[in-house]
């Protein structure tokens, strides 16, 4: 229950407001305090981008340093008192010396800041208004100036390694920085749309597929690229809000994965590590458990990603921060609450009890639905890479191996369930693998399965092999997406899974009289609720498509739903969805 008023600053004084205006850190509930707070916005997960001493060396065309601004200029957002002054919230650091590097954790992209009247309000857990695009872009562009002549590297290395480093140093520095050019370049010039996504929107699956098929699967003396695994990721959708996520029993944009205990989260959030730039490179490895190693050289910190799940748990809705109208509201429950064919909501988005996955948690259940949105991201779905290393392995649980082509899809499967089985049953001692191994080697036989029951719930959050389920879909027409319980829809513009409609006022609008194009930012609208109409953060124009285009990637059809209502209608339903 939120026993308090959303308005209230919980430790405002404890962290700086950006501009001249000060942060108000929304209600979402008792359970989530400052020091949660504190400890989701920098838990490490094993992301690591590149050594932290060569990102804070590296500079923008201007001269200045890339880190001048902890990144404001992107979006990210600031966390004053913290030691690692340059970073901001969502951005961490792991390993020590010159071992340590700078990786991303859940809330660089799950935190939001909204302003209103010179106030900026933080919502934790909600989609992050950020440009990662154009971080991506800069960070490449600083190293290649890095790497295009001597004087700019000189003074790269006299930063890195200081101006008394000798020629060996020197000359090792120069070696690791052209290996993670090529590497990161490559990605980035093979994945970068035009258009670009624009600030609060991301292809995160696509990027996901890249960086693993693409950086990770290779031979080692190719630097472990497939160049041609890359594809352009030009499916974007908006970040996802955190709070309930965990607790859906269906999960992703698309909704084929099972969701709602401990272990399918951690096969979420793993997945995510690999897209954030963990190091994973696995490799053969006979008579290890699928005959594949997928730990030795994977950078995935086990006990943080347990965290970090823990305190999504722990997020709440946010509460509306200004003035209700609570007469108008109840109106709005009751159109909200009609049929869908007389305009209402409750059969797509009401709580109901979802499918059981724990003891320790309900879950609520999760409509996959074809509203008529835009269906590129189900296409992504249906890519096929080669494998690399991976030719061969085993499809872990479900008894099917991988070609030399196969779904990227599936070897991400690989990737998670190899990780987290491998990782688990290490714990266990000899005994547990030697079991666990006969049971893989025999998938047919019931007694050998009993070894594996512990893990059966990953066969449904990667629906691959002969159990693709829900994932069979995407190969067909249309494309269905996840229908999520809406408390706290209003702080999660723009709207439709990807980003096309920038207010919920636009989204009650039939397709063709919704924005052509706006732009994305912070400036929030009471009124409308979602992105004002003017923005002066960022200059991104999202151009949108029609129904025409439904597989461009930013088509802003679909999902008339309520667009018929009366006006007075639509106004009492705008205003109970503020209120929840």
């Amino acid at each position: 229950m939120r026993t308090f008023l959303a308005t209230c600053a919980i430790g405002a004084a404890a962290m700086a407001a950006p501009a001249a205006a000060q942060t108000v850190y929304v209600n979402q509930g008792s359970d989530w305090t400052p020091s949660l707070r504190q400890q989701f916005y920098t838990q490490d997960q094993g992301a690591r981008i590149m050594p932290i001493s060569w990102m804070r060396a590296l500079q923008l065309p201007d001269g200045s340093a890339f880190l001048h601004d902890a990144l404001a200029r992107y979006g990210y957002l600031p966390m004053a008192g913290r030691s690692e002054a340059d970073l901001p919230a969502g951005f961490t650091t792991n390993g020590s010396g010159a071992d340590m590097a700078v990786g991303m954790t859940c809330s660089a992209c799950h935190t939001r800041q909204i302003e209103v009247s010179g106030t900026a309000y933080r919502i934790d857990g909600g989609p992050g208004i950020v440009d990662f695009q154009s971080f991506l872009k800069d960070l490449d562009d600083a190293v290649l100036a890095v790497l295009a002549n001597e004087a700019a590297f000189d003074g790269f290395a006299d930063k890195v390694l200081g101006s008394g480093a000798g020629a060996s140093e020197r000359k090792a520095l120069k070696a690791a920085v052209e290996v993670w050019s090529n590497r990161f370049h490559t990605l980035i010039d093979r994945s970068l749309p035009d258009p670009a996504w624009g600030p609060a929107r991301l292809d995160a699956v696509s990027m996901i597929f890249n960086r693993l098929a693409g950086l990770d699967l290779g031979a080692e003396e190719d630097d472990f690229l497939i160049p041609e695994n890359i594809a352009v990721a030009d499916a974007p959708t908006r970040y996802p809000f955190l709070w309930n996520a965990a607790r859906q029993d269906f999960t992703q944009w698309p909704g084929f994965a099972a969701n709602g205990n401990d272990l399918l989260g951690l096969s979420r959030n793993l997945g995510e590590v690999y897209g954030v730039f963990a190091e994973f490179h696995p490799q053969p490895q006979s008579g290890l458990l699928f005959n594949r190693d997928y730990i030795a050289r994977n950078s995935a910190n086990w006990e943080g990603l347990k965290e970090l799940e823990q305190w999504i748990w722990d997020i709440g809705a946010p509460e509306w921060p200004w003035e209700l109208d609570h007469d108008l509201a109840a109106q709005g429950e009751a159109v909200f609450n009609r049929p869908s064919a007389e305009g209402g909501c409750v059969a797509c988005h009401g709580k109901k009890k979802g499918q059981f996955r724990s003891i320790f948690h309900t879950t609520f259940e999760t409509p996959i639905v074809d509203a008529g949105t835009d269906t590129r991201e189900c296409g992504v779905l249906t890519r096929t890479v080669k494998t690399g290393v991976l030719e061969g392995a085993s499809i872990p649980l479900t008894g099917t191996t991988l070609g030399a082509e196969a779904k990227a899809y599936d070897v991400l499967a690989v990737s998670v369930i190899g990780a987290i089985v491998q990782h688990s049953l290490g714990a266990f001692g000899e005994d547990s693998i030697k079991t666990a191994q006969a049971a893989e080697a025999t998938p047919g036989n019931a007694d050998d399965r009993e070894a594996l029951s512990q893990f059966e719930d990953l066969r449904k959050a990667f629906p691959t092999g002969d159990n693709d389920g829900r994932l069979k879909a995407a190969a067909g027409p249309g494309c269905k997406y996840e229908a999520r319980v809406l408390d706290g829809i209003w702080a999660a513009a723009p709207y439709l899974h990807n980003g096309s409609v920038p207010t919920l006022t636009d989204l009650l609008k039939p397709a063709a009289e919704r924005p052509a194009s706006f732009t994305p930012g912070p400036s929030y609208d009471i009124e409308a609720v979602g992105m004002a109409a003017e923005q002066t953060e960022f200059s991104h124009v999202i151009e949108t498509t029609g129904c025409d285009q439904l597989d461009s990637g930013n088509s802003r059809c679909g999902h008339e739903y309520g667009t018929s209502l009366p006006e007075a209608d639509k106004k009492a339903l705008l205003e109970y969805l503020k209120s929840i």
